[in-house]
């Protein structure tokens, strides 16, 4: 009886510092514009890699990336090979809608 005691002791301890060790883990809703990803224009119009700055927006962005293929006036810049390529390159999966 002493060892069950101990053991959910242990248990219950475990579980508050899990919930009061301040860490928090928000979900950010992400605003679908495609804009936000003109910091890979270079990236799309010339043969350099993309920057840093670009792979963070893909990543940010990668929830709308089939909105974003529904429209045909942007589908025409992201439904590309050189757009598959620089996601790829930044880690981002391409998505299948």
């Amino acid at each position: 009886m002493h060892r069950f005691s101990f053991v959910s002791l242990c248990a219950v301890a475990l579980v508050a510092v899990l919930v009061f060790s301040g860490e928090t883990r928000t979900v950010e809703a992400v605003t679908c514009d495609v804009s936000e990803l003109s910091p890979c224009m270079a990236a799309i119009t010339s043969p350099i890699p993309p920057s840093t700055t670009c792979c963070s927006k893909l990543k940010e962005q990668k929830p709308c990336f089939c909105q974003y293929l529904k429209n045909p006036t942007i589908k025409q810049f992201v439904d590309t090979p050189k757009a598959k390529k620089i996601a790829s390159t930044c880690g981002v999966e391409y998505p299948r809608c």
